[in-house]
């Protein structure tokens, strides 16, 4: 398999007076799943765009295995990519489908009908494209992706329109595309399926780089030594905040604490005479991390009423 790092250097973008991209830098290392996320606007889709020469940049580079995409001679063969699953001629079957694209990159019908039995579409492969769901025209559209073995493979949105058993594929498909080695990109809103499956997040806003890092420190620098305590005791709060902490409701007959470990804030608790059920060390989510992070870079934010 040829080199699959996907090297993103200094990209800016400009439309019109938008910034779309302002120094956009990161890499995507063969071997990892790097989840890509940022709020509406952060540059996600252009930078994308940016790596298939779908866009071109004002300054920067976008590089494969160290080559720009319009240098790559069949590039299904060295980067597949998914953006649009609605990219199809609905009057083709999933079949012809694949096999249109994969003769204009000298690749034959065994190669289709190997990427119709790894993205599960054996049994409609013969049905007209147009009446697929959403969840399959992604699957098809995943097929079409692996048609050249690529060594990269970008994905924008995968876990669209899947039903629960298609995003429990989709993780296992994910995880294994990198343990073969590959470089695999994937931009999505599912924070909760990209959790379960990255192991690295590039977190973009506002045209640039804000987070770089696994996903294992990023939840670990939310959770911030924080604890979490089960108690239906009105009292709890007070008796936390006069021993030092932060008490914060975070559900009903829950608080999350910050300023005293777990065992100081049994201590208090106890010494209080505060029955409690739980005290355990807060474990935040990806949604945290990101929310935390993007806190100044969302472009538009709802406003709360009371």
């Amino acid at each position: 398999m040829t080199d699959a790092t996907i090297v993103v250097d200094g990209l800016r973008k400009r439309f019109g007076a938008n910034t779309a991209l302002d120094g956009m830098s990161f890499t995507v290392r063969p071997g990892q799943v790097t989840g890509f996320l940022g709020p509406n606007g952060a540059g996600k889709s252009t930078t994308m765009r940016v790596i298939l020469a779908l866009d071109s940049a004002d300054a920067g580079t976008a590089l494969i295995g160290g080559r720009p995409y319009r240098s790559l001679r069949r590039p299904l063969r060295h980067v597949g990519s998914l953006l649009d699953a609605g990219a199809l001629q609905p009057g083709r079957t999933a079949r012809d489908h694949l096999l249109w694209i994969a003769y204009s990159q000298g690749l034959g019908a065994r190669r289709v009908d190997e990427v119709i039995g790894q993205a599960g579409l054996g049994s409609v492969a013969r049905r007209r494209a147009g009446g697929f769901s959403l969840g399959m025209r992604q699957r098809l559209g995943i097929a079409t992706a692996l048609l050249g073995d690529p060594a990269a493979v970008l994905l924008d949105e995968p876990f669209n329109g899947m039903d629960p058993e298609g995003i429990i594929w989709m993780r296992g498909f994910l995880r294994a595309l990198a343990a073969e080695g590959r470089a695999v990109l994937v931009s999505s809103h599912l924070m909760a399926e990209l959790q379960d499956t990255a192991d690295r997040v590039v977190i973009a806003g506002r045209g640039r780089v804000i987070a770089d890092r696994s996903v294992a420190e990023l939840l670990t620098a939310a959770s911030d030594g924080r604890v979490t305590v089960r108690s239906t005791a009105a009292t709890a709060a007070g008796v936390l905040a006069a021993a030092g902490a932060t008490a914060t409701p975070t559900g009903a007959g829950q608080l999350t604490v910050s300023g005293l470990t777990a065992s100081e804030v049994v201590g208090a608790l106890t010494a209080g005479g505060v029955p409690f059920s739980e005290v355990s060390a807060h474990r935040a989510t990806l949604e945290d991390a990101y929310l935390e992070l993007t806190r100044d870079a969302v472009e538009f934010r709802a406003e709360v009423t009371r």
